[in-house]
């Protein structure tokens, strides 16, 4: 199910993962914040190698499936030209309870940030930078 994509990410496609003996449906949507190192931020500009960056996205799902049996994950994350307030990941995630849920939620959230070859352009009132 992972994915990249260059329009807008619908959290409501996050409910799609929910199994019947499924107790949680949990998601982390990560979103263009307006401001950064504080500097006003106008957009972020996602670039990725694509082959790459779904192939470990892939791999992450599947870390977080075989680490937590009973889990479903499913990760898109949007690259190109997203303005402040813009979704630029969504990481849904569904279990039988909760906790593991949560749990299983935060490891894909820091893998996804440690190891997708995604990279970020901030673009700024005066200016740009790539981070």
């Amino acid at each position: 199910m992972a994915r990249l994509v260059r329009d807008p990410i619908d959290p409501g496609s996050a409910a799609a993962i929910a199994r019947p003996g499924d107790g949680a449906v949990l998601t982390f949507l990560g979103v263009v914040r307006d401001s950064s190192r504080g500097r006003p931020v106008r957009a972020i500009e996602y670039q990725a190698y694509e082959a790459m960056a779904v192939r470990e996205l892939a791999r992450i799902e599947e870390e977080i499936r075989r680490e937590s049996p009973g889990i479903a994950v499913d990760i898109v994350h949007r690259i190109g030209y997203l303005k402040a307030g813009e979704a630029a990941v969504l990481i849904a995630v569904a279990a039988p309870h909760r906790a593991e849920g949560f749990e299983a939620l935060r490891r894909a959230v820091e893998r996804v940030k440690e190891s997708v070859p995604i990279w970020k352009k901030e673009i700024y009132i005066d200016g740009e930078a790539w981070i």
